[in-house]
């Protein structure tokens, strides 16, 4: 592609960075260039946002049935799974997922594995108390 012809749709991130790619100049010769966006990834992210939404929203139902713990909701926020988790938690993964489907197990939980788990998705305790009691 040429230099010229660097993708500039419309995105939703337009106003917040713009992504480098590289071009050939008129000389023929390799240089970089500016993008503000490029429809079919815009529409991509799109769609893969929407999903993220929608995982979020099924999380919340199943944390009201009382299915899954707080640590569900802010591991979906987060982008996270509970193998990462329990990485950046220094918590055993099998524990991370006990106190993720176990609400019961998750309410006896000590000040300092919920100070771990709050450090971990950057939030404070009070977050997660609150957010179980809501």
């Amino acid at each position: 592609m040429k230099k010229d012809e660097i993708p500039q749709d419309y995105s939703a991130l337009v106003n917040h960075f713009r992504e480098l790619c590289y071009a050939k100049d008129n000389e023929g010769n390799y240089t970089t260039g500016l993008s503000t966006g490029w429809e079919v990834k815009t529409i991509a992210l799109e769609q893969a946002w929407d999903d993220i939404k929608m995982r979020i929203e099924e999380t919340l139902e199943e944390i009201k049935k009382g299915t899954k713990s707080p640590l569900a909701y802010f591991m979906e926020l987060r982008l996270m799974d509970s193998k990462l988790l329990a990485q950046y938690a220094e918590i055993w993964h099998f524990r991370v997922r006990i106190h993720l489907n176990n609400p019961a197990a998750f309410n006896k939980l000590p000040l300092k594995t919920l100070e771990k788990y709050a450090k971990a998705l950057d939030i404070t305790v009070q977050d997660l108390i609150q957010f179980n009691n809501a």
